[in-house]
């Protein structure tokens, strides 16, 4: 008896096959926690779908269509369309540079027709797709040759320098993860990663002096002493703290939340918006939530796992990481653990370009389980 993958594999999949093929586990997973979002942004405006609620639901809506969209269309498109998209996020970068606009003190935003763009969040899934192409090109041994490693590298610095300028310390932080772990997946050899983290420890104080804005050390300095500045640098933190503290076990219940209701958390509804959560659901709603994140995460590997392409293997995975980034620093940075950094929570937090490209970005990692019998040849992807 022919299973249905190996049958599948033997022939082209047609529209019917792929709807069959698509995870509709990840589909519910990622809609539910988009409900727990619009939920969180119902709440923090008192009670009313609107600013918030009402607009993050079109765009996702408008994401889910996307996600699906992209889930059917064949994994060798995607190859083939990395490096452009990579080409355009960097142009829209820089278009960022020469007539973007400020907002919340930093210059991260760009006006396309009656779209307001954030470059920097499209920019993160077209460094995963550009790298998993350039790395499905080369064999493990030649990965931590110089000049074929110097391209990848540069890929990564050229982005990670202009969104750095912006500034925007958070989203450098995950380009930068993002890039270093596909390249460690692919097979970076120890003898390449051990010295740069001796490098990078030994730059920190220089990056103190000459790098980092007054107002990134400020943060710093106050997430080892928050208390020191509570009223000011450290209102932001000490509030999240309250606000998470103030939940306890089991929360004060939905709609119940003091501290955004009367306006003490910063940015409740886009960075801080998981000590909402965490005040009106507790420990035991916040541990539930990061579960659901843990449970996508999940299926993220197992589908890169059982992809058979070097490209849809390293695609998925940096697809996940990056969503597992995202989660990590804003959960850390809201509860205190690392300072405060400009990093939404993904479905939960409000934001159009962010929700799109999450929502782009799951697309591709439903392709690869659609399309995870598909082989490419190495050589089909070429060296750039």
């Amino acid at each position: 008896m022919i299973t249905r993958p190996y049958a599948i594999a033997r022939r082209t999949l047609s529209f019917m096959d792929k709807l069959y093929e698509i995870n509709w586990g990840v589909v519910l997973l990622v809609t539910i926690i988009a409900c727990v979002g619009f939920a969180m942004l119902y709440s923090v405006a008192g009670g009313s779908f609107s600013p918030w609620a009402d607009k993050q639901m079109v765009r996702f809506v408008i994401g889910f269509v996307l996600m699906i969209v992209v889930a059917l269309v064949d994994i060798r498109f995607w190859l083939s369309f990395a490096y452009p998209f990579y080409a355009f996020s960097m142009l829209l970068l820089v278009a960022v540079e020469i007539a973007g606009h400020v907002g919340l003190g930093a210059q991260r935003w760009i006006t396309l027709g009656p779209l307001e763009l954030q470059p920097s969040e499209p920019m993160k899934i077209a460094l995963v797709l550009a790298l998993a192409r350039y790395l499905h090109g080369l064999s493990v041994e030649e990965i931590s040759k110089p000049l074929r490693l110097a391209i990848p590298l540069v890929m990564i610095a050229m982005p990670a320098a202009l969104v750095a300028i912006q500034p925007n310390l958070g989203t450098t932080m995950i380009l930068v993860a993002d890039g270093v772990s596909l390249l460690f997946l692919a097979g970076l050899s120890w003898w390449w990663i051990a010295p740069t983290i001796a490098a990078v420890a030994a730059a920190i104080p220089l990056a103190w002096k000459f790098v980092l804005h007054d107002y990134q050390k400020a943060r710093v300095l106050t997430f080892l002493n928050p208390e020191s500045d509570a009223l000011g640098a450290g209102w932001n933190i000490t509030q999240a703290k309250i606000a998470i503290g103030s939940g306890g076990l089991s929360g004060k219940g939905f709609l119940q939340g003091t501290q955004s209701r009367l306006n003490f958390l910063p940015e409740k509804e886009t960075d801080f918006i998981f000590t909402n959560y965490g005040e009106e659901f507790g420990f035991v709603g916040c541990v539930a939530l990061l579960i659901l994140f843990a449970v996508v995460i999940g299926y993220g590997v197992q589908i890169a796992m059982s992809a058979r392409s070097q490209f849809a293997r390293l695609l998925a995975i940096g697809v996940i990481l990056n969503f597992f980034f995202y989660i990590m620093i804003n959960a850390a940075m809201v509860m205190g653990l690392i300072p405060v950094v400009g990093i939404p929570m993904p479905l939960i937090s409000y934001g159009g370009t962010a929700m799109l490209t999450v929502m782009f970005g799951f697309g591709l990692l439903l392709s690869v389980h659609v399309h995870r019998q598909v082989e490419i040849p190495r050589h089909s992807a070429g060296i750039i």
